[in-house]
């Protein structure tokens, strides 16, 4: 068996077709019936999806275990187990109309790697480490990256557990029964500190396909704020209560964000503002809406300019608007991030002996790449996706981009056990 503690001249070739395989099953569970997926985390689907990846790792002998907020680790063994393992990883929840690969094909790309390494009879000095980071949509669940956050620290435990659903079930108690569905797996503490961590994604966007790019070098991810916004109306009868009489919940957040927009409007369009959770309480058509809930993605790569944008949000989201109340808290304040110019370099010089066209880039979404960053040296792969369309049914990659990806994927994993740390 080859031992690879240092860089390889040749390296093993990743099989396309299994990979490819593998992603039609996983398509297969949530599927919508329109070309994409529902698979939001903690849900009978998302379980599923999870049991299937852990059935396939079983029969190739790896080990898996699971942490206190549902992370799971897949493992493949190294010479000296004492080492710190080199990681890869990414999610298998989707939004409540997602893609086929968003997430999935970084889950999938890293369990190619391990096998690939063992139909080449390849032994690792170091373990190598697959991760399935638990709820990184924050559709059911908000913020986003709730796994990877609270392996890192970001994010209390207890706090993330408690988190609720919409239909008032909390992260705890999902989980609980998301492990009673799954095989019995090994305990792991909240440490997902690793000796490096590359994590390839589709890049859920237009750049790399307009320039003509097989693979994005990710060097950083911008940073992410994200707010939950409340309006106090009162409910009253849509008949018999007169406009000017009413507090209409909906009319002010309406008004709101119509404000909001025009005060932190960016004429250079670098500037992400969405809302793309709006609830409306009671939700009759004959009652004045006493209550709206809604929530605020802001991101920017530049980190003064998100934490001023940020405040602007918080005062314009306190006080009064349209005769009702207006409160707002923070879920997430995640700075923007730049990753490891030694793995970055790894992945560079990967693409360059690949003689693949690549871009240096900055990734416009977060990844839990953006939590792992703060402990262990990391990067990102990006590959194309069709017209920059994610988060969305339509989502799709061709075979030989994502082949290519994987590839990258286990160049640079083998490539930077003899990368020295800083």
């Amino acid at each position: 068996m080859k031992t690879a503690h240092s860089t390889q001249t040749h390296v093993p070739m990743i099989n396309a077709a299994r990979l490819s395989t593998r992603l039609h099953a996983m398509a297969q569970i949530g599927a919508t019936g329109n070309g994409g997926v529902n698979r939001q985390a903690l849900t009978a689907e998302d379980t599923s999806g999870r049991r299937l990846l852990l059935e396939w790792a079983a029969g190739r002998g790896y080990t898996s275990a699971v942490d206190p907020i549902g992370n799971l680790y897949i493992r493949r063994p190294g010479i000296r187990p004492e080492l710190s393992p080199v990681m890869t990883g990414s999610h298998l929840d989707s939004q409540p109309t997602g893609g086929n690969y968003d997430g999935v094909f970084g889950v999938l790309a890293g369990l190619e790697v391990l096998e690939t390494l063992d139909d080449f009879g390849v032994a690792t000095e170091r373990p190598l480490e697959l991760v399935v980071w638990m709820n990184e949509e924050g559709s059911r669940f908000s913020p986003p990256t709730m796994g990877s956050a609270v392996a890192a620290g970001a994010i209390p435990l207890d706090r993330a557990l408690a988190t609720l659903d919409r239909n008032g079930v909390n992260v705890g108690e999902a989980l609980a029964m998301q492990m009673a569905e799954l095989p019995p797996l090994a305990a792991r503490p909240l440490d997902a500190r690793g000796y490096a961590y590359i994590e390839a994604h589709i890049e859920q966007g237009p750049i790399l396909e307009d320039e003509n790019c097989d693979i994005g070098i990710v060097s950083g991810i911008q940073g992410l704020h994200a707010y939950q916004v409340e309006v106090r109306g009162a409910e009253a009868h849509a008949g018999t209560t007169p406009l000017r009489h009413r507090k209409d919940a909906l009319v002010a957040a309406m008004s709101l964000i119509a404000r909001i927009r025009s005060e932190i409007a960016d004429p250079l369009d670098v500037l992400r503002f969405t809302v793309g959770k709006f609830e409306v309480a009671p939700g009759a058509s004959s009652t004045v809406p006493g209550k709206v809930t809604f929530l605020i993605d802001l991101r920017h790569p530049d980190p003064e300019h998100l934490a001023q944008t940020g405040a602007k949000i918080l005062r314009l989201c306190s006080g009064q608007v349209e005769n009702c109340g207006v409160s707002a808290k923070v879920l997430l304040q995640s700075t923007p991030v730049q990753f490891d110019e030694k793995v970055v370099a790894v992945v560079r010089e990967a693409t360059a002996r690949r003689q693949l066209k690549s871009m240096r880039m900055i990734s416009g979404a977060t990844h839990d790449a953006k939590y792992m960053a703060g402990h262990t040296p990391t990067a990102m792969i990006f590959v194309p996706c069709e017209k920059g369309i994610s988060h969305n049914e339509a989502e799709h990659a061709r075979d030989e981009d994502l082949a290519a990806g994987a590839q990258i994927l286990c160049d640079a994993m083998l490539a930077v056990m003899s990368v020295e740390k800083n």
